[in-house]
């Protein structure tokens, strides 16, 4: 009988595992070694509809934080299931609603999804789950949820006591 392995749950303090995807780009994708030198918004969603939770913490955070020298997010939508078979499909699609300034910020994962679904407690399929690193790619923030003003405030204050 086979058995799944347990993945413990992301907790601060430590390294982001490694994420491996792809750039809207068609670029290799690797974070955290990607965001290295820079605080960043890790933004992870896993259904269709978490893209809503995804974009609208994304576009406050890019708002409070533009200089992207120090700062940076990554949206990165979570493909599993049949849904791989429309790779290219999803990909053009995502490239076309993405302005092409945008396309080094997306990171597609196909496969793989559960052990990150384990990491991040994921329950509810459409909310935006969110990862803060640091400049070294430590989890600093971890939060999950629709956009709320008091936990933006809360991310605001994280990421200033980083320095950027």
């Amino acid at each position: 009988m086979w058995f799944a392995a347990a993945v413990a749950l992301l907790s601060l303090g430590e390294p982001l595992p490694m994420l491996k995807g792809e750039f809207l780009t068609g670029a290799g994708a690797s974070l955290p070694e990607a965001a290295r030198g820079r605080v960043a918004l890790v933004a992870l969603g896993f259904t269709y509809d978490s893209r809503f939770a995804v974009e609208a913490w994304v576009k406050r955070y890019r708002k409070e934080f533009p200089d992207k020298a120090k700062t940076t997010f990554y949206e990165v939508p979570m493909i599993g299931g049949m849904a791989r078979l429309g790779k290219w499909f999803i990909d053009s699609g995502m490239r076309r609603g993405t302005a092409k300034d945008d396309h080094e910020n997306v990171i597609t994962v196909y496969g793989g999804v559960d052990p990150w679904k384990q990491r991040l407690g994921f329950d509810k399929p459409n909310d935006a789950y969110l990862v803060l690193l640091d400049a070294q790619g430590t989890v600093r923030w971890l939060y999950r949820g629709a956009f709320e003003e008091a936990a933006f405030t809360e991310l605001t204050e994280v990421v200033r006591r980083l320095g950027p």
